[in-house]
C-alpha cells in the first residue's frame, strides 16, 4: 500500500535489469549487442568498483538535487527481467522510479521512461559490497536498445551518465535545509585529541571543521560518561540529591578530559573560516545521555537481591531503567530532568550553547556499558511529564529530539509518539536514528535501511506533523569488523565508498544531516 507521499519499493521477486559496472562509466566494450549470450566478464575489479560507485552516487547526488517531492509521482516498476548470461553478476537491488526525468542520453531514465529516484543495495546479500556491480534501470525501450547492434549506438545509450540539475527544483522545499555533517566529542576522541602536539591538534581542527578541511558544523557528545569513556562518571553521585544541589557546574571531568576545549577550538575554528556564515551555520552539537547517575536507576538483573537502585551505571533494568518510574509523581524521574536543565547551563557556561538534546542513547538496548532503558510508552511518558515542560520552560531554544536508535524502528516509535493527541508530541522537534541494525552486524546503512527514511518523511507527511520537524542522522559507525578488515587500499576505498553512499543515500531520503561517532 503507497503511504500519502507515494514510495514504493520494488518487491523482493521483482528484479531490476543489472548491468555490469564498466557499461555505466562508458566502456561500450564490456557490452555485447546480445545481452542474451554474449555478455562478458569484468576483469578489473577495482575499476568496475570505482565505476560502479560513481554511477551509484551520481544517481543518487541527482535524485537529492533534482527531486521534487511536491510534484514527482513516485511508483514501483514492473515488469523488468533479468538477462540469461550466465556469466553476468547480479544482486536483487531496491529502485525508486519517477515520472520525473532526471537522465537523458543513457543516463538511466532517457526518452523512454522515468529517472532513477533512489538505488538500494542487495537485500540477499547485504554484508557484500554494493559498489561491485552497478544497478541501473532499464526500462522496456532501453532493453529493446539493447540489441541495436549500432556500437554507437549502444555507446550513446550507455556512456557517461549526463545529468540535468535543476537548482530551482529543491527535493523538499517544505523540510528544513540539510544541517550539515559532523561526528562526536567523546571523552575517547578528546583524549586522542590533545595527546597530539599544538601543531597536529591544529592539523586536526582544519582538517575536520575549517575551510579546507571537511567544514563539519555538527557535532554531537555524551550527557555523563559514554561507552568511549575511560570509566563511568556521573556530574551528581549523591544518592537522594532531587534538587541536584551537589550538580558540578563546572562539569569538571569534562574539562580536564578536554572536551569542552576540543567543542570550543572546533567552533572557533567555523567562526575563523566562515564569517559571513556563521550565525547560519555555526556548529550545532547535540547532547545525549547514556545513563542517569546509578542512584537515580532501578536494580538490574546484575545487582544483588533486594539493592534500593543499581549499583553501576552500566547496563538497565526493562522496561525502563529510572527507579520510581516516569509517571507525574516520579521524584527519580524529575530530578534526571532538571539533570538534562544544569548540563545545558553548564555547557552554556563555558561556551557551548548545545542545539538540541535526545532524551537517550539506544533506548531499546540495555546494553553491557552505560545505559538506559525506555521503551516508546516509557520515553513518551518522560517527555510529557517531565522533560518536555523543563526544557520548555529553562531552554526553550534547545530542540529536544526523540528515538535516536536503530532506523528500522523509526516509524513504529514516531507512529506512536508524533500523534497529534499524545501529550509529548508538542514537546519534540525531531527524530534522531543510528544507522545500524539490531546486533552487531552494523548492516542498516546503505546497504539496505534508508527505505526506512522514505518510510519516515512520508509517516510525518501522512500524520501531518509539523513542517520544521528535523531528522538528524546522530550516529554511525562504519567498523572494519563489518567485512572490511585489513589495510588493503581498496579495502578501505571500498568501506569509504559504502560510507559516501550511506550518507546521500540518507540525505536524498530525506535527512537533514549525518553525524559520525568519534571524531578520531
Amino acid at each position: 500500500m503507497k503511504s500519502k507521499q507515494g514510495y514504493e519499493p520494488i518487491a523482493e521477486g521483482e528484479h531490476p535489469l543489472e548491468l555490469l559496472g564498466g557499461g555505466v562509466g562508458g566502456d561500450s566494450s564490456h557490452h555485447s549487442s546480445d545481452y542474451n549470450n554474449n555478455a562478458t566478464t569484468i576483469t578489473n575489479k577495482k575499476s568496475a568498483l570505482v565505476m560502479g560507485a560513481s554511477a551509484l552516487i551520481l544517481a543518487t547526488l541527482a535524485f537529492l538535487i533534482g527531486r521534487s517531492s511536491s510534484t514527482t509521482t513516485i511508483t514501483k516498476n514492473a515488469g523488468i527481467v533479468l538477462p540469461n548470461a550466465d556469466n553476468v553478476p547480479t544482486r536483487l537491488c531496491e529502485i525508486y522510479q519517477s515520472s520525473s526525468k532526471l537522465f537523458k542520453n543513457g543516463g538511466g531514465g532517457g526518452s523512454g521512461g522515468g529517472g532513477i529516484q533512489m538505488i538500494q543495495t542487495s537485500f540477499a546479500e547485504p554484508s557484500k559490497q554494493w559498489s561491485e556491480v552497478a544497478c541501473v534501470h532499464v526500462n522496456k525501450n532501453h532493453r529493446r536498445n539493447l540489441q541495436h547492434t549500432d556500437e554507437r549506438q549502444q555507446q550513446q545509450q550507455y556512456g557517461t551518465a549526463q545529468i540535468e540539475i535543476d537548482f530551482d527544483n529543491i527535493a523538499f522545499p517544505d523540510r528544513p535545509p540539510i544541517l550539515g555533517f559532523g561526528g562526536a566529542f567523546t571523552e575517547a576522541a578528546a583524549l586522542n585529541f590533545h595527546s597530539l602536539s599544538k601543531e597536529g591538534q591544529s592539523a586536526v581542527i582544519e582538517l575536520l571543521f575549517g575551510k579546507t578541511g571537511l567544514g563539519y558544523t555538527l557535532g554531537r557528545t555524551h550527557i555523563n560518561s559514554c561507552d568511549f569513556s575511560v570509566n563511568s562518571y556521573s556530574h551528581d553521585d549523591t544518592d537522594g540529591d532531587f534538587t541536584l544541589e551537589d550538580f558540578d557546574t563546572e562539569v569538571t571531568h569534562d574539562l580536564k578530559s578536554g572536551m569542552v576545549d576540543m567543542m570550543l577550538l572546533a567552533q572557533q575554528s567555523i567562526i575563523d573560516s566562515f564569517p559571513m556564515e556563521v550565525d547560519k551555520y555555526g556548529l550545532r552539537i547535540i547532547a545525549s545521555p547514556w545513563s542517569p547517575p546509578s542512584w537515580m536507576k532501578a536494580p538490574t538483573q546484575d545487582d544483588v537481591e533486594g539493592a534500593l537502585h543499581a549499583e553501576n551505571m552500566t547496563g538497565s533494568a526493562l522496561p525502563v531503567c529510572l527507579r520510581d518510574g516516569v509517571g507525574m509523581d516520579s521524584k527519580y524521574a524529575a530530578s534526571w530532568a532538571l539533570f538534562f536543565d544544569k548540563f545545558i547551563t553548564a555547557y552554556a557556561n563555558h561556551g557551548v550553547k548545545f542545539y538540541g538534546v535526545t532524551v537517550q542513547n539506544e533506548p531499546e538496548f540495555p546494553a553491557p556499558w552505560d545505559a538506559c532503558a525506555f521503551d516508546v510508552s516509557h520515553e513518551g511518558d518522560f517527555i510529557a511529564n517531565h522533560l518536555g515542560p523543563r526544557l520548555e520552560k529553562s531552554h526553550p531554544d534547545v530542540k529536544l529530539l526523540f528515538f535516536d536508535h536503530n532506523k528500522d524502528h523509526m516509524v513504529k516509535w514516531a507512529k506512536k509518539l508524533l500523534a497529534k493527541d499524545h501529550p509529548a508530541s508538542k514537546y519534540i522537534a525531531g527524530t534522531a536514528f543510528h544507522w545500524y541494525a539490531g546486533g552487531m552486524d552494523r548492516l542498516l546503512d546503505g546497504a539496505q535501511g534508508n527505505a526506512n527514511m522514505h518510510r519516515m518523511v512520508s509517516e510525518l507527511d501522512v500524520m501531518d506533523v509539523r513542517k520544521d520537524h528535523v531528522l538528524l542522522g546522530s550516529e554511525a559507525c562504519h567498523c572494519p569488523t563489518t567485512g572490511y578488515a585489513g589495510g588493503d587500499l581498496s579495502i578501505a576505498w571500498a568501506r569509504a565508498m559504502r560510507n559516501a553512499h550511506t550518507i546521500l543515500a540518507d540525505l536524498a531520503a530525506g535527512s537533514n544531516g549525518f553525524i559520525e561517532w568519534n571524531l578520531m
